[in-house]
């Protein structure tokens, strides 16, 4: 991977204690080889600032945010795009969207309401590693 990240990425913010969301920004770290994406923990101060500045409640999360420059998307529309923009074979994220978005976004905040019971929850927000670091946002 490389050591130079854009500072002008994308920013996704996701759930820090939660176990899936964790392992969605370990896939994400591991396969974003171009470094297009940061992270901010929607626990911390940029992740809440995102949340709100994009009408969403911090503290009633159920969806997915991405943003990237002026625009964001959220719930399975953000998924399709990250995947998408990881380039290569994940660009057929995008078939997804033969799925009307109405019932993947229902599908999306199902798993979402339920993914403490379901993956587990971490006491605390994941801490990045060393080389992970320059990824995140306070």
């Amino acid at each position: 991977m490389s050591t130079e990240h854009r500072r002008d990425g994308a920013v996704i913010v996701f759930d820090g204690v939660c176990v899936l969301c964790n392992g969605w920004v370990r896939f994400l770290s591991r396969h974003d080889r171009r470094g297009r994406y940061r992270f901010a923990a929607m626990q911390g101060e940029s992740g809440r600032a995102l949340l709100a500045a994009h009408g969403l409640d911090a503290d009633d999360p159920l969806s997915f945010l991405l943003v990237e420059g002026n625009a964001a998307w959220t719930d399975s529309e953000a998924i399709v795009r990250v995947l998408s923009g990881l380039g290569g074979v994940w660009r057929l994220a995008t078939v997804v969207r033969v799925v009307p978005r109405g019932l993947r976004d229902r599908l999306y905040r199902t798993l979402a309401r339920n993914r403490y019971r379901m993956f587990g929850r971490h006491e605390r927000c994941m801490i990045p590693t060393p080389e992970q670091a320059a990824r995140f946002l306070p």
